[in-house]
């Protein structure tokens, strides 16, 4: 009995720092419309200062506490709002949510530069070591603190939000700010507080999570991600209730501890029961999007409204793919060493960024796991010749299409940030119990050899014939997508994306969409996968990490994700940053983050990234005889635009 209540107590205390962290997401989605994905970045933020002044500069705890959660999380707040928030009321799902995890890379570049993630860190219970004993087992302080704040801050948050009139506002200025500003508030101060507030308890989440990492030290990626366990929490209580959220918290942290502690571990590898607390979070978030009835997900899906984009005819399609091939045939043999693998790797994770195009940019389905199915690939390949034969190759697209497919098959009810959601859980679940699996992967963190793939006739492939190879596989990529944008097939996807309700009324199969979009999508990757894999010459979890998976899906909006051209440039990007910063001082080492600040803050004011800016599209229409003013689809790269798109049928 006492080891089931001592499983009870670290569940409830777990469920409560779960239940912080989900409050402040659902106050933050209450009071602006818009998902907050950096919540854990700030949390993050907020606990290494506190580190800093407790610890580090040796102020008094009650002082740092107030000036993490007074001072420097409502500032922050402001400063957020004023500069990235502030243009998204009303904005599609795919733009707020692109706009959030830009700000998340923003803050773990800023950390990772103010706060060396080499040295080691530890924040000491606020308390000390004292402890109480109920029902026969210890309790800490600091348990009984973490508890007591939540019930507190459930009940005044609940209190507030039906009691004070600014409450009312607050969640009211997300449906209609004209109608709060006739109320005599005014809407951007009322949005304003609703970030201040989110960030409050973003922030204290983060400084009482603290302690209970003492053993490990304050990590970086760690506290960052784990407000991914606090989605399933904000779920239960559908983004509106914050008892339910609560609950939901409480009870994720429960069978979390429950499932360490009473799952048959003796069928289990040690690696599998070691991630249990990392894996059961993320299953109960997919399995709660599942359950829950559709109709109380749609409140969450505010709807893009994009004219329908012009694409390349097949002569410039071909034109374009072309240039892009005698492009890489000219400039291999002035390339070597680093920058050769550079350009290759950044080219395969080109082919990955057009699948993103076909995915997210054509059909609106935002997927948080793309690098993933790259993974899976890759893996295929490894496993089946040694790697590095076009059956292996054949076989890798084939099972990371069906695992495209299979994604897809139980979110099919799902769109917008819900399905971000559950691509998300099944990303980490995958990262968590198969690529970190040493069953699969050989030792903790380790590889499967995968090889170049071979032409016909050749026994070996070189550099610089290997990065010809790649330019050949995108074109190809390319051009095909902008086939499917042509097809029959593409108009509907764009229909879909529009108004699927709309899509349903008129007969249309939505289901079938979906999954067709997800296989091919996935499919492609899985292909970059293989050839980014070959060019590694393995492949590893360290490749599939979420934060690979969400800088390239950053870079690809940031250029633009309705255009092909955006699809590689987000390649390139995110294949180079991280090379060129290993050339610049420390403070600059996450040199990814920084750009994507830089980005993120033309993403929020301009929908359509870089290629979509006025005077770039000037400059097509002028060079190309591109889009007509106001379409930013123009593509650069593979030719310009050649008649409208007709309306799916």
């Amino acid at each position: 009995m006492n080891v089931f209540l001592s499983y009870t107590v670290i569940g409830v205390t777990l469920g409560a720092i779960y239940a912080i962290t989900a409050t402040g997401l659902v106050v933050t989605y209450t009071t602006t419309g818009v998902f907050n994905f950096a919540h854990g970045a700030v949390g993050m933020v907020a606990a290494f200062s506190f580190y800093q002044l407790w610890q580090a500069w040796h102020w008094p705890l009650l002082v740092a506490l107030a000036v993490v959660l007074l001072v420097e999380a409502p500032i922050l707040a402001v400063l957020v709002e004023t500069v990235l928030m502030r243009r998204l009321h009303g904005a599609s799902t795919e733009r707020s949510l692109m706009v959030t995890l830009g700000l998340l890379v923003i803050l773990v570049g800023l950390a990772t530069a103010v706060w060396n993630p080499l040295t080691s860190r530890t924040v000491p219970p606020f308390f000390g070591t004292d402890s109480v004993r109920v029902l026969g087992v210890y309790v800490s302080a600091q348990q009984i603190l973490t508890v007591v704040v939540v019930v507190l801050m459930a009940v005044a948050l609940r209190w507030f939000f039906r009691t004070f009139r600014v409450g009312v506002a607050m969640r009211a200025v997300v449906d209609d700010p004209d109608l709060v500003a006739m109320a005599g508030a005014k809407p951007y101060r009322v949005a304003q507080m609703g970030w201040m507030l989110g960030f409050f308890l973003a922030a204290l989440a983060g400084c009482l999570l603290a302690p209970t990492v003492a053993t490990t030290g304050l990590n970086i990626s760690q506290l960052t991600l784990l407000v991914v366990n606090g989605y399933a929490a904000a779920v239960v209580g559908r983004l509106r209730s914050v008892p339910l959220t609560v609950v939901g918290g409480i009870v994720l942290g429960l069978v979390t501890e429950y499932c360490v502690g009473y799952l048959p571990t003796a069928h289990l590898s040690q690696n599998l029961i070691a991630v249990i607390p990392e894996v059961v979070p993320v299953i109960f978030l997919f399995v709660v999007l599942l359950v829950i009835p559709a109709a109380r997900l749609v409140a969450a899906g505010r709807l893009p409204r994009h004219a329908a984009p012009r694409v390349p005819g097949p002569a410039r399609s071909w034109v374009g793919a072309a240039v892009l091939v005698l492009l890489a045939v000219a400039v291999s043999p002035l390339l070597g060493g680093i920058a050769l693998a550079t350009v290759a790797t950044g080219l395969a994770l080109g082919i990955v960024g057009v699948s993103l195009v076909l995915l997210t940019g054509y059909a609106g389905q935002v997927s948080l796991c793309q690098l993933t199915f790259l993974g899976v690939g890759a893996f295929t390949m490894g496993k089946i010749s040694g790697g590095g034969g076009w059956l292996g190759l054949v076989a890798a697209v084939g099972v990371s299409g069906a695992v495209g497919a299979l994604v897809a098959l139980p979110t099919l009810r799902l769109r917008g940030l819900y399905l971000a959601l559950a691509t998300l859980a099944f990303g980490e679940a995958a990262y968590y119990a198969f690529f970190s699996n040493p069953s699969f992967f050989p030792g903790y963190g380790g590889n499967i050899t995968v090889r170049r793939l071979a032409l016909p006739g050749a026994q070996s492939v070189g550099d610089r014939v290997e990065l010809v190879e790649i330019a050949v596989a995108l074109a190809l990529c390319a051009v095909a997508v902008l086939a499917v944008r042509r097809s029959r097939f593409g108009r509907r996807l764009v229909a879909l994306n529009d108004s699927p309700a709309a899509f349903a009324t008129l007969g249309m199969n939505a289901r079938a969409v979906k999954v067709a979009v997800f296989a091919l999508s996935a499919a492609m990757a899985g292909l970059g996968g293989c050839l980014y894999a070959g060019e590694q010459g393995a492949i590893s979890a360290n490749d599939v990490l979420f934060f690979s998976s969400l800088t390239l899906l950053l870079f690809v909006a940031i250029w633009g994700m309705r255009t092909v051209t955006g699809g590689i440039l987000g390649g390139l990007t995110a294949a180079a940053l991280p090379v060129a910063a290993t050339h610049l001082p420390h403070a600059l080492t996450d040199l990814s983050g920084l750009v994507a600040g830089v980005g993120i803050v033309l993403l929020s004011r301009n929908p359509d990234g870089v290629l979509g800016l006025p005077a770039l599209t000037g400059l097509l229409r002028r060079t190309w005889g591109a889009a007509p003013s106001g379409d930013a689809t123009g593509e650069p790269a593979l030719g310009a635009t050649q008649g409208a798109v007709g309306a799916a049928g």
